[in-house]
């Protein structure tokens, strides 16, 4: 879509919705925390939760509590989350592994791959209550109820529909009108929310209140879990019980690494897609910085060669996340391998995928860069009537070719995933918290904006024209925002050009958090409804 247009807040949010609203809060400062988020009022809650005195940790949950009130169509209770945390007081720096999990019923047979898109059959465990309890119990300061809060008072006071959310709702409504979701997402279960519409999920705020009373073992054990077991035996789907009460709780794992001058990155080891963009890093390192203007036909060319790469090393190379330890040559973190990549792309250029992301610092130097899903927009279109909230359809995302895959579907088995939660330091300093939604432009947003942030302010980095190269030669582009020349020299070197609208939803939405000396600076990408901030004093 074009980029965001705040004309609705001016006449029509009066019109429908008599409250003062103003636009989103893209770029922040603060000297006591930052986060930035998808959605400016779980910005709200995690600011709140900063100002309260909570650290990153507690600020972390409580949005990506609020991020599933306020942005169903990317995540909720129902999905998976996964976060990559810093410990300011031990200097650690450690990836939680919230995978869902393939149910216990799980076979080729039981899910032929169009039950996989849509319905109850296409939802793994969710994983998102486990996670953010066990984050919140073993890092976190605050209890559950204090985090669950924003949320609750979300879900029942409602919020303002955006123009992006009636796109979105739009797009699926036909296949929400089939299902018990009708009743909470469409107006009087028929027709799509008008933008400034205030939209109220009761349903949901009595779930999360259950959460906050009981705690989120009754999600896995209790009152809710019996209501998801009820659902799914109803509709056919193949969540139990049994699959519950094995709560999903989270993998501590070490995240894979590189440096890029004067730069450390962090980022998601598998299942996730950090491997490809350390790749990236890797890579790209072997060319002068003249080389890497992406705002040039010829850096714009490089660019699309190297995420091309990147992308077809994963795919030939995937890992099961339990054994990747073990594996002693990691070939997509091999510099020699970077090294002799480049060669191949250099002779080429001289020759002329829905997701929510959030990051948080706060001002004792904790850090969250948390990416969580219920994978496609409005995940499986299905929600169990009592409790309000969209299963996932991760089904989708598992290999069911070669059983030999890493990512095979079987019981138990853990979803491919696109995110790359990543934290940059400097010498010993935390410096940076990024991420970003998009499936497999996750990874490529990420890194145009890491890069650019070499010669470009905050905000210029986030807001600069991006594209994408998948494994099979296809660049999407934001070529109303770029030199017309680009397209032609891409098309020139055998690439297909799909040109995307200016500021494309497709093209990812990435959520910054940065520390320069004493301040805070947040950056929320105008591609969607996102807003950054940070406590005042």
């Amino acid at each position: 879509m074009s980029r965001y247009n705040h004309s609705w807040y001016e006449q029509e949010i009066q019109d429908l919705w008599p409250y003062p609203v103003s636009p989103p809060q893209r770029l922040s400062i603060s000297k006591e925390g930052m986060i930035a988020t998808q959605h400016y009022l779980a910005t709200e809650a995690g600011s709140r939760i900063l100002a309260d005195g909570g650290n990153a940790i507690d600020a972390a949950v409580a949005a990506a509590f609020a991020l599933g009130v306020c942005e169903p169509a990317a995540s909720g209770l129902g999905g998976q989350t996964m976060m990559l945390i810093y410990l300011a007081g031990k200097r650690r720096t450690f990836a939680l592994d919230g995978s869902s999990r393939a149910p216990n019923r799980t076979s080729l047979e039981t899910l032929p791959k169009e039950m996989r898109l849509r319905g109850y059959r296409a939802t793994t465990v969710p994983s998102t209550p486990a996670v953010l309890d066990y984050a919140l119990k073993n890092y976190g300061t605050m209890k559950l109820e204090n985090v669950l809060a924003p949320a609750i008072e979300y879900a029942k006071n409602g919020y303002a529909i955006t123009e992006l959310q009636r796109s979105l709702l739009r797009r699926v409504r036909k296949h929400i009108k089939r299902t018990g979701a009708s009743d909470i997402y469409l107006k009087n279960g028929k027709k799509t929310y008008r933008t400034g519409e205030r939209f109220r999920q009761p349903i949901l705020a009595a779930t999360l209140e259950r959460l906050a009373e009981f705690g989120i073992d009754d999600f896995y054990n209790g009152r809710i879990a019996r209501r998801i077991h009820l659902d799914m035996k109803k509709n056919d789907g193949l969540i139990r019980d049994d699959d519950l009460a094995q709560i999903p709780l989270p993998i501590e794992r070490r995240p894979v690494t590189c440096r890029f001058g004067n730069m450390r990155i962090f980022t998601f080891p598998p299942p996730g897609a950090g491997r490809t963009l350390i790749e990236m890093f890797n890579i790209i390192s072997n060319f002068p910085s003249k080389l890497r203007d992406f705002d040039t036909p010829r850096g714009a060319l490089l660019l699309s060669y190297v995420i091309q790469q990147a992308f077809r090393d994963r795919s030939d190379r995937p890992f099961d996340p339990n054994f990747y330890a073990q594996v002693t040559r990691k070939k997509m973190l091999s510099n020699e391998y970077a090294r002799a990549v480049a060669h191949n792309i250099r002779r080429r250029v001289r020759s002329h995928g829905e997701t929510t992301h959030l990051s948080v610092m706060d001002k004792n130097g904790n850090v969250v860069a948390l990416t969580q899903s219920i994978e496609k927009i409005f995940g499986a279109c299905v929600a169990t009537p009592k409790l309000g909230f969209l299963y996932n359809n991760y089904m989708m995302a598992f290999e069911d070719q070669n059983i030999r895959h890493a990512y095979y579907l079987r019981p138990n088995a853990v979803p491919w995933a696109s995110v790359a939660p990543t934290i940059v330091s400097k010498g010993r300093n935390i410096w940076l918290a990024i991420g970003s939604p998009g499936s497999e432009r996750i990874v490529s947003s990420i890194f145009q904006v890491i890069l650019r942030l070499r010669n470009q302010s905050p905000f210029a980095a986030v807001d600069a024209p991006r594209l994408h190269c998948s494994f099979d030669g296809i660049v999407s582009l934001e070529s109303p925002r770029m030199r017309d020349d680009i397209p032609e020299s891409l098309q020139r070197h055998g690439f297909r050009i799909k040109p995307r609208d200016p500021y494309s939803f497709y093209l990812g939405c990435v959520q910054m958090v940065m520390r320069e000396g004493e301040e805070f600076i947040g950056v929320a990408d105008p591609r969607r409804d996102g807003s950054a901030g940070g406590p005042k004093r």
